[in-house]
């Protein structure tokens, strides 16, 4: 569904876990929002879908996932393999951020900036947006799974958070209202929309430019 991008990509190879990529979506326009992601392999190209939906213009920053699938769990969900997970959030959090910062110029407060995952990326999100809330205003959700579950006492503040799953995926769906709920009960503004829709990709994609939209608002909005 990705569709041709007027926006540009840069990809940089950084030191962590042996050379890690990191693949950038550049919009046309200076950016006016920015979001961090994981699984950028598959997120990166969703640039192209906000050129013409109105949103303000967002550059997407997204750390690449590893190879292996039980390595991605461990780095994605603070609780399989805690060294991992922090190894992980230093490199996300602190260089990812200052090299946008350098090679870019685009460092925006935290009203401004966003963390978004699917499905384990979507633990990834969750996690680091409770974490740091100064830096994510806004976590964006789809299909979480279940690695990562609302802690027993929340955080204080919490960023907003919206979270999406499909009707043909229940148990991501389970995940995702547990979350909403437990985020709701504890002040967060939460919005929670269940879609029709399964596990993957072409889902997450069409509802991608509409959490950017409600993350930052729409262009020419009141």
């Amino acid at each position: 569904m990705a569709r041709p991008s007027a926006g540009d990509f840069v990809t940089e190879t950084f030191g962590y876990d042996g050379g890690r990529k990191v693949t950038v979506y550049v919009p046309p326009d200076p950016p006016e929002a920015i979001v961090f992601a994981g699984d950028g392999q598959v997120i990166s190209p969703w640039g192209g879908l906000l050129e013409s939906d109105g949103v303000p213009s967002t550059m997407i920053v997204a750390a690449h996932r590893p190879a292996d699938e039980t390595l991605r769990l461990h780095e994605y969900s603070p609780h399989f393999d805690p060294d991992r997970f922090a190894a992980h959030e230093l490199f996300f959090v602190d260089d990812v951020r200052r090299w946008t910062a350098s090679r870019f110029g685009v460092e925006l407060l935290a009203e401004r900036t966003a963390i978004l995952g699917v499905s384990a990326g979507a633990e990834l999100a969750l996690a680091l947006g409770l974490r740091h809330p100064d830096i994510y205003g806004a976590v964006l959700c789809a299909s979480p799974g279940a690695g990562y579950r609302p802690p027993a006492s929340m955080p204080q503040p919490l960023p907003r958070a919206y979270l999406v799953a499909g009707t043909s995926e229940p148990f991501f769906l389970e995940n995702a209202t547990r979350w909403a709920d437990a985020l709701r009960d504890a002040g967060a503004d939460v919005v929670m929309h269940e879609r029709a829709g399964s596990h993957g990709d072409g889902f997450w994609e069409r509802e991608f430019p509409v959490m950017v939209g409600w993350a930052f608002g729409r262009c020419g909005a009141a």
